[in-house]
């Protein structure tokens, strides 16, 4: 099943009290397939650049691939450390990832789908920085 949806992804960054806070909102592909959710979304950057966005869902687990002008492969599962390196125009960064919870609530119906997930990162082995993630999507109107 694919259903073209609105895809708003809100994201937190806390830093020593400092927020620093962004959202963005896309049109996007959902699929469900056996136990497994996937959105898929482009975002058009700076210079005409895309990134390419790949979110798959799954009962504990979730990982985000982007790839384009920047890349990474962040997987996020419930109470676990991961590691993946960011790769970006100004070089590459190891992230360490905590998860700490996952809340997801798939899309059905008239219900938007939502997800938030709240973690902790380590780049390149400096102090970590608590994140939130939520992202919320819902079937694009029809004409």
């Amino acid at each position: 099943m694919k259903n073209q949806v609105t895809i708003h992804l809100h994201t937190v960054i806390e830093d020593n009290g400092l927020k620093e806070t962004s959202t963005v909102k896309q049109i996007g592909n959902f699929y469900q397939k056996n136990n497994m959710d996937v959105l898929a979304f482009e975002e058009k950057v700076e210079g005409d650049h895309a990134i390419k966005s790949m979110i798959t869902i799954q009962p504990g687990k979730v990982n985000i691939k982007r790839s384009g002008l920047v890349s990474m492969n962040q997987q996020f599962r419930s109470e676990k450390v991961t590691e993946n390196v960011y790769n970006h125009p100004h070089g590459h960064i190891h992230m360490e990832t905590f998860t700490k919870s996952i809340d997801y609530q798939a899309l059905s119906g008239e219900q938007a789908g939502h997800l938030k997930v709240e973690y902790t990162v380590k780049l390149n082995g400096q102090d970590e920085r608590n994140h939130t993630l939520t992202l919320t999507f819902n079937k694009e109107e029809e004409e």
